[in-house]
């Protein structure tokens, strides 16, 4: 029996939310070939695809972020700070204690602009919504390169719930509001000496006259605001409509970093609503609930080489 949690009563994104995973993980067994035929007709049945893009899916699509990479781009801060456990990659390079603010948006401003600013779109991302023009498609996305929205898809249809590359806020979070910062990025990276930033370059707060932060959810000061709250609304009217219609979550890339947020969530819609399906890609986790039989398949393998074969699948060329 179909089971509805949520018959009458719009869905929000705190309730969508889950914390539990499954307790029947498999690696399945079947051949990658029938993999892809599960997983392109999954798609051409859906008249839904929601999408949950993780970490993987930017790498998948070529996105760099240590190693040779790290090394020709941020060799000075390497020769500054040491080639410790922090500077090693982009990711890790953020949490680096910087001793000062100059320090600190020298780095900073780099990375967004290397990271998502300057990123033109992908052709793994144009290729993956190409095979969606008949389907009602919504992007949930912790992800802060705007990839998706540079491939094409209208912003009314991404919920980015981390933040992004492209604006700062208050450090402390005093005030709901965020700030263009694509503009500051390019100056202070033209202006950068020695990994410093000039201190009039500085961005303080307009409110409480603090220091600014990435608008990146990283602690307790995170800001969302309207353009953050109008975001989630859109995905509570496109997921309260699309659970009682065929739908098909795609998982691009979204590991056990932050599972919370998409991959328990998509398992949990799944389990409770027998009219959705689940295509789960990732390169070495794409462990599904046993449970859910030929409702869910999971694809360990090159995500790149996944999509293109769903794609191609799909277009049936």
């Amino acid at each position: 029996m179909k089971v509805i949690r949520f018959p009458n009563k719009k869905i929000t994104f705190e309730s969508f939310l889950c914390g539990m995973p499954a307790r029947d993980y498999i690696n399945q067994e079947t051949a990658y070939e029938e993999q892809i035929k599960q997983a392109a007709k999954m798609i051409k049945d859906a008249d839904y695809v929601l999408l949950g893009a993780g970490a993987g899916m930017s790498t998948a699509a070529g996105a760099q972020y240590g190693g040779k990479f790290f090394e020709d781009n941020f060799g000075e801060f390497q020769q500054k700070y040491g080639k410790n456990e922090y500077m090693r990659d982009m990711y890790f390079a953020g949490f680096y204690p910087f001793p000062n603010e100059e320090s600190y948006w020298g780095y900073w401003s780099k990375q967004a602009l290397l990271g998502g600013i300057d990123l033109d779109a992908t052709p793994l991302h144009k290729l993956l919504l190409a095979a969606f023009t008949d389907k009602k498609v919504f992007l949930l996305s912790t992800n802060a390169d705007k990839q998706f929205e540079k491939a094409g898809l209208s912003t009314n249809q991404i919920f980015c719930t981390q933040g992004d590359y492209f604006h700062i806020q208050c450090g402390k979070g005093c005030h709901d509001k965020t700030y263009d910062a694509v503009e500051l990025f390019r100056k202070m990276d033209v202006a950068r000496k020695d990994c410093m930033i000039p201190s009039e370059m500085v961005p303080k707060c307009l409110v409480c006259g603090g220091p600014m932060d990435m608008n990146l959810r990283k602690d307790q000061y995170f800001v969302q605001d309207d353009d953050w709250y109008a975001a989630e609304e859109r995905f509570g009217e496109y997921l309260s409509e699309a659970i009682h219609k065929k739908l098909v979550l795609i998982e691009l890339g979204v590991g056990f970093n932050t599972p919370t947020i998409i991959r328990f969530p998509f398992e949990k819609l799944v389990r409770e609503h027998e009219n959705i399906s689940l295509i789960r890609l990732n390169l070495n986790q794409a462990i599904v609930p046993a449970s859910f039989g030929d409702r869910a398949v999971g694809i360990n393998a090159d995500m790149a080489e996944s999509i293109k074969d769903i794609v191609k699948e799909v277009s049936g060329s």
